[in-house]
């Protein structure tokens, strides 16, 4: 992977991946890096659970992950706790959602890998509403 980071005015900072796609940070309307790796985060392990429920995913309705991260008070102000509550609205396996997300956290996701290996501890919790 190549990808660069400029400078726009005053913290507003632009990422330029190799193929073009642009994520602003630090400005008015942009998240700054740590929130940009939570959400990555949230997001990698949902890919996991599209990928994971394949033909059921025509009976979801909605998912969404609520992730609170706790850093550490002093630099470098690394993650050191994370939680993340999967909701998903539709009909779909309780025992399989749970499976997937089991296996997007110990094997899959590599943002989580990145974070849990680095010594934040991860904790989840599943809510599935018709």
């Amino acid at each position: 992977m190549k990808g660069s980071v400029e400078w726009v005015e005053g913290k507003t900072m632009r990422g330029i991946t190799e193929s073009g796609k642009i994520t602003e940070f630090y400005s008015d309307s942009a998240a700054s890096p740590m929130e940009i790796v939570q959400q990555a985060h949230a997001a990698c392990s949902m890919i996991d659970l599209f990928v994971g429920l394949k033909d059921r995913m025509d009976n979801v309705k909605s998912m969404k992950i609520n992730i609170n991260t706790d850093r550490k008070p002093e630099p470098p102000r690394v993650f050191t706790n994370i939680d993340m509550k999967y909701i998903i609205e539709g009909n779909v396996p309780e025992k399989l959602v749970r499976r997937i997300i089991q296996a997007s956290h110990d094997k899959f996701c590599s943002v989580g890998k990145m974070l849990t290996g680095s010594g934040a501890a991860l904790t989840w919790s599943l809510e599935i509403r018709p």
